[in-house]
C-alpha cells in the first residue's frame, strides 16, 4: 500500500516554523555556539510529534530556541525565550490537585496540566537559573518552575523571576495565579 503524499496545506505550517525557529537560532547563535542548525533541523524533521509541540509553544507565545545539548542522551534541548513568561500560558494556578482546592475563582487550568497536554516539562529552578545566563527574562513577569514534592506537600510551589539584575526564586501557595505568572516550558528532541 502507498503512503499518502503529505498536502501541502499538512506541509507548509510545519515549514513555517521550521523557519521562525531557523531564524531565531540564527539571531541567538550565542545560546547554543557549539550546535549546528542542519542537525537541529534533522532531528525535528524525523520527530513530527515535537514539531507539534513547538507550535503549541510557538502558538502560547513562548519563541521556544534552542538552549543547548544534554550530554548523556544527546537530546536537542528547547526553551520558552520569549521575553516575559509566554502570554498565552498566565493566569494558571500550579498543578491539578491546587486547581481543585480551589471553592471559588478558579483559574482556567493549571501549569502542570497545560504542560502534561502540550508534551513540555516547567523548567526546574537549576534549568531556570541556566536559562537566565542566556538573557533576561521575567523581568515584569514570573514563571511557574517545577517544584520539589516537599515543598508541594505542603501545599506550596515555586516561582521565578529577574529583578534588579537578579534571579530570584520565591514561594507561593499552588493555588494562587497571576495574569502575570505563567511558566516556561523545556522540551527534549
Amino acid at each position: 500500500m502507498k503512503s499518502a503524499k503529505p498536502t501541502q496545506a499538512s506541509v507548509a505550517p510545519a515549514t513555517d516554523l521550521l523557519t521562525v525557529l531557523q531564524q531565531r537560532f540564527e539571531k541567538f547563535a550565542s545560546r547554543h555556539p557549539k550546535l549546528d542548525w542542519a542537525k537541529v533541523r534533522a532531528r525535528l524533521e524525523a520527530a513530527p510529534a515535537k514539531l507539534r509541540t513547538l507550535e503549541q509553544m510557538e502558538a502560547t507565545g513562548g519563541e521556544p530556541d534552542v538552549i543547548g545539548q544534554d550530554k548523556k542522551s544527546g537530546e536537542i534541548l528547547f526553551a520558552d525565550c520569549s521575553p516575559q513568561s509566554p502570554a498565552g500560558r498566565t493566569s494558571l494556578c500550579y498543578d491539578g490537585a491546587a486547581l481543585a482546592a480551589r471553592k471559588e475563582h478558579k483559574p482556567k487550568n493549571s501549569a502542570q496540566d497545560l504542560a502534561a497536554s502540550m508534551g513540555v516539562e516547567l523548567l526546574t529552578e537549576e534549568q531556570y537559573r541556566e536559562l537566565q545566563q542566556l538573557g533576561e527574562f521575567d523581568t515584569k513577569s514570573s514563571s511557574w518552575l517545577a517544584t520539589p514534592a516537599e515543598i508541594r506537600q505542603l501545599g506550596g510551589a515555586i516561582f521565578g523571576d529577574r529583578r534588579f539584575g537578579r534571579v530570584f526564586v520565591y514561594h507561593n501557595g499552588a493555588d494562587s495565579y497571576y495574569s502575570g505568572r505563567g511558566f516556561r516550558a523545556l522540551l527534549r528532541v
